[in-house]
């Protein structure tokens, strides 16, 4: 019985989630929105997965593609993470967090993601060579994520996520949420040997109320007309929304042989919907050699990709990927990994990711 309501309680989710997958993508909304650093996978595995694992992806990773996956966490697991983004840009992130299995069916994760823009010149209408100093711009997201084994085939999760921007003299704090489901199951010889092959997952991102910059870089000091009083004057910024989206994923496990789980090879597929950009479909896939050395490529598609007067981002599309794991100890659970992953631009010279991560 309860099962069964847990799948009706899934279904019911998932029509939520389609129909507000009907009504995103208005291209008469693109640009609109703000806080456009939640698009950016700050995570090295799924980055060169192609984004496309939303389905089957586990541990702190699950934060970015769906929170579910986060139930997925064996006991303890910490990483830390660096990626070029641009190259040529100047702009690099740095993540890190950690997951942890409470108990034997949920798991509570913490993640951080903290983008570094350099050193910019301070410039002024009076002064617009510069020669003022310098400003660090910085843009944080934290998150905090549960999630929860329902059953053999359920995983659901909940991430709350607090971003922050601000500069010199201006700042704008806002607050949002994501939601998501997997469902795991088995299929053909795969369920005789009892293996979970075929995963499913939706998830919702990104849902929030409106932000809107604050600060002294809103007012300007102005002398009156009449009196000549000087007076400091305050502009209101405009609000603006965030970059709510949909992701529906799907994979497949093969395994190369019928005795082990030794080796074997993922396909995967993500359809997000984007209620400010482009819709884009990701297809991944991975080989996997018994957990300790895997190796993957993507590709993420978008409307205009292959036309360079259409396409809308710099991101062209392929990706690729590995990641090497040692043993520590006798236990198999414990491993120390790392993890890199390119994706191509155009202009700029690529996105470079790299990343340790300690399961215990």
């Amino acid at each position: 019985m309860r099962l069964n309501n847990l799948s009706k309680i899934s279904t019911i989710i998932a029509g939520v989630f389609l129909t507000g997958l009907v009504n995103a993508g208005n291209p008469d909304r693109a640009g609109q929105a703000g806080g456009t650093q939640l698009l950016i996978n700050p995570f090295v595995k799924s980055s060169g997965f192609g984004s496309a694992n939303s389905s089957c992806v586990s541990g702190l990773e699950a934060q970015f593609l769906n929170v579910a996956g986060i139930a997925h966490t064996e006991k303890t697991e910490i990483l830390v993470s660096r990626t070029n983004w641009l190259v040529g840009s100047g702009i690099n992130i740095n993540s890190f967090g950690f997951s942890q299995k409470l108990g034997s069916s949920s798991a509570l994760a913490l993640g951080v993601m903290s983008m570094d823009f350099g050193n910019i010149n301070v410039t002024t209408v009076e002064q617009p060579e510069g020669n003022l100093g310098t400003f660090k711009p910085q843009f944080l997201n934290l998150n905090l994520s549960y999630a929860k084994e329902f059953s053999n085939s359920i995983f659901g999760g909940f991430n709350v996520k607090v971003l922050s921007e601000n500069i010199a003299n201006l700042k704008a704090t806002g607050v949002c949420f994501d939601g998501g489901i997997q469902y795991v199951t088995s299929f053909g010889k795969d369920k005789e040997l009892k293996r979970k092959n075929v995963h499913f997952g939706i998830a919702l991102k990104n849902v929030g109320p409106q932000m809107r910059y604050q600060g002294d870089g809103m007012s300007i000091k102005a002398n009156l007309i009449a009196t000549g009083a000087a007076q400091t004057l305050e502009f209101r910024s405009q609000e603006f929304d965030l970059p709510s989206l949909l992701n529906i994923g799907m994979a497949y496990d093969y395994y190369l042989s019928d005795e082990n789980d030794n080796q074997r090879i993922t396909a995967a597929f993500n359809f997000t919907s984007n209620s400010f950009t482009q819709d884009q479909f990701n297809l991944g896939f991975e080989y996997g050699f018994k957990q300790l050395f895997m190796i993957r490529a993507g590709m993420v598609y978008e409307k205009g990709l292959f036309n360079a007067e259409k396409r809308t981002t710099a991101l062209t599309g392929p990706t690729a990927g590995f990641s090497a794991y040692l043993p520590l100890g006798r236990a198999s659970t414990r491993k120390l990994g790392i993890d890199y992953a390119y994706r191509t631009t155009n202009p700029f010279g690529g996105v470079h990711s790299i990343g340790l991560k300690l399961k215990l």
